[in-house]
């Protein structure tokens, strides 16, 4: 029994996992709610946090009460049609605009790079290994998570032992799981090597720097430079990037989040003619409307192609005009019409 709940627990992905157990505590010790219960009191539940929780947040704490339910062999009340009406009701009262993560541009990944080769020409000058491995680190961890458009967790579930360098050529990484991996196959991604910005140079300048051959990629460094022997909390990739990016002079330094990276490339990417499916395929997206969340055009306000169609038409110059010489009249001759019988 005990392999069996293991290989059940397995199938869950722990970020899924840990949401649906605060959705469920919520739902009990916060709002007072039973197992099982009503498609009424779900949509009281669903009218008392309307005003308060976001559209998306009601969703994901629907769908934990119905995974509760099913997986207690009790009937899912999140499905009546009363409680999916009382949904749409409370999108259609309290809608609200999407806030998306600011993309990572390129010339501010340029930016954000050069700050990091210099300080890391500074710490090595000064002999402070200690700062110079925390921005090897910090410079391999954005270049990874921006040119494979790697999320937070992505990042923070990195092996060595799943990292092949391939000299001149680029990388491969096998993760052994992802968001859009249903089937937990795991998924092998390739980033190419670079002449700037290179995503291969700063991973293998970091694995030099800290001394690793296996475990997590990125790890905590502690003030006296020690490196820890797990991984980065992916919650706390955000508030390093944060941190980091204020530190380089970037402008709006708390809109940015992990999704900058891969909203960054994405946005790059469309703007270099990468179609939409070669796009999903490298980035690992499944579904095209997932994919275009994470494009913004490369002319959002299409004032370039407004200001086109404005442009003033100058008509060219005609050569000047010929006279010519005067056709005299032809004379006119007189037609008598004959009438012409149908008889």
């Amino acid at each position: 029994m005990q392999d069996v709940d293991q290989y059940l627990e397995a199938a869950t992905r722990d970020n899924t996992r840990r949401s649906y157990q605060s959705a469920i505590r919520h739902f009990e010790s916060e709002w007072g709610g039973f197992l099982p219960t009503s498609a009424d009191s779900i949509a009281r539940y669903l009218a008392d946090y309307a005003q308060t929780l976001s559209i998306n947040t009601l969703r994901q704490r629907l769908a934990a009460i119905a995974q509760w339910h099913v997986s207690q062999c009790f009937p899912d009340p999140t499905r009546a049609p009363h409680v999916r009406k009382v949904l749409k009701g409370i999108q259609a009262l309290h809608p609200a605009q999407e806030r998306r993560a600011k993309p990572l541009q390129l010339a501010q990944l340029e930016q954000f790079v050069a700050w990091l080769d210099a300080q890391i020409a500074t710490s090595s000058m000064a002999g402070n290994g200690h700062q110079r491995q925390v921005h090897t680190r910090n410079k391999a961890l954005v270049l990874m998570g921006f040119w494979r458009g790697f999320r937070s967790d992505e990042l923070s579930r990195l092996q060595i032992e799943h990292i092949t360098v391939e000299r001149g050529r680029g990388m491969i990484i096998f993760l052994p799981r992802t968001k859009t991996d249903r089937n937990h196959a795991g998924t092998t991604h390739r980033a190419p090597a670079l002449s700037r910005l290179c995503p291969v140079a700063a991973y293998e300048a970091w694995i030099t720097a800290s001394g690793l051959t296996e475990g997590p990629v990125f790890r905590r460094i502690d003030r006296w430079g020690r490196i820890a022997g797990v991984a980065l909390q992916a919650s706390s990739v955000v508030p390093l990037l944060r941190t980091l990016f204020q530190c380089a002079g970037l402008p709006q330094a708390d809109r940015y989040s992990s999704h900058s990276l891969r909203r960054g490339f994405a946005t790059w990417a469309n703007a270099n003619q990468w179609d939409i499916k070669m796009l999903m395929e490298y980035v690992g997206w499944k579904d095209v409307r997932s994919a275009m969340r994470y494009i913004d055009a490369a002319d959002p306000f299409a004032q370039h192609r407004i200001e086109a169609a404005l442009a003033p038409i100058t008509v060219p110059s005609s050569p000047a005009a010929t006279r010519l010489p005067a056709v005299p009249p032809k004379p006119v001759t007189e037609t008598r019409l004959t009438a012409i019988s149908w008889t």
